[in-house]
């Protein structure tokens, strides 16, 4: 079990040192409980039943506040661009800007804030109960292993349904787009996705779901190690939902400065191409 990282005994110290002892072993427990993943993955250990109850979870469920974040932000990004752009008299660009900032940064990274609020916290709070239940325990009892019966699921899910939700935020985010630099900025429907294709590319579109994969994986793996590694009872579950987010998001915005540097240096320039 992963909780054999935290057993160790730690000197007398300061709260602020004692916290991020703690907190850097369980990130080195969910290292290792990916590599487990990765392992019981390549050995086709998947548990069919959880992984489709998971999906409906992550996916569906999560649909709707999404999607409306998606469509708020892309309205309030035409709104600050649209302005400026006009004054600049490049008002036929708003579309492609819009476009590129969504599918390279805004729809996968926010959709994964949402998800990793939404879903890695549930996952915390879920394992992390039945850790300090032992429940976790009674799983071993009857000879199944808790990373094939509670973790490969939720990673699963979160790795098909993530990608799946970015997309679909990325379409609500230009439509949402369209239709303020329509009826604020007199942008028409035809001026606004005639410079959305000519600034995308398919190495954009592809970038969008290739982060969202990523950041799924980190968000499950990250939220059931935090519940697996859980102690101290109702309190305890408590603060491994709590950090379990934070590392969520943590783990997102650094993986994605990554992410973009491997993906899009050097590739040109998007409003060359697209004037």
């Amino acid at each position: 079990m992963l909780t054999w990282l935290l057993k160790f005994p730690l000197v007398s110290e300061t709260p602020i040192s004692y916290g991020l002892r703690l907190w850097s072993r369980r990130l080195l427990a969910a290292i290792l409980l990916g590599g487990q993943v990765m392992v019981h993955l390549l050995a086709g250990k998947i548990h069919r039943r959880n992984t489709l109850e998971q999906m409906a979870i992550v996916g569906p469920e999560s649909l709707l506040i999404a999607l409306l974040t998606a469509a708020f932000v892309g309205m309030v990004f035409t709104i600050q661009v649209s302005r400026e752009f006009i004054n600049l008299g490049a008002g036929s660009a708003v579309g492609g800007v819009l476009a590129i900032s969504l599918a390279r940064e805004l729809a996968p990274v926010l959709t994964a804030v949402i998800m990793a609020g939404r879903v890695g916290s549930a996952f915390a709070a879920e394992i992390g109960t039945m850790q300090v239940t032992e429940q976790v325990d009674a799983l071993y009892m009857l000879k199944t292993d808790p990373i094939d019966y509670l973790v490969i699921p939720r990673v699963i899910a979160c790795c098909l349904m993530v990608p799946i939700l970015t997309v679909l935020s990325l379409l609500t985010g230009l439509i949402g787009g369209m239709f303020i630099a329509d009826g604020l900025y007199g942008i028409s429907h035809k001026v606004f996705f005639d410079s959305v294709q000519g600034f995308l590319t398919t190495w954009d579109l592809c970038s969008a779901p290739i982060k969202g994969f990523c950041f799924g994986a980190l968000i499950a793996i990250i939220g059931s190690s935090w519940g697996l590694t859980t102690t101290g009872g109702a309190k305890g579950v408590g603060q491994s939902t709590t950090t379990a987010v934070v590392t969520s998001l943590l783990a997102i915005f650094i993986s994605n400065f990554f992410l973009s540097w491997v993906m899009f240096q050097g590739l040109g320039s998007a409003v060359t191409r697209g004037i």
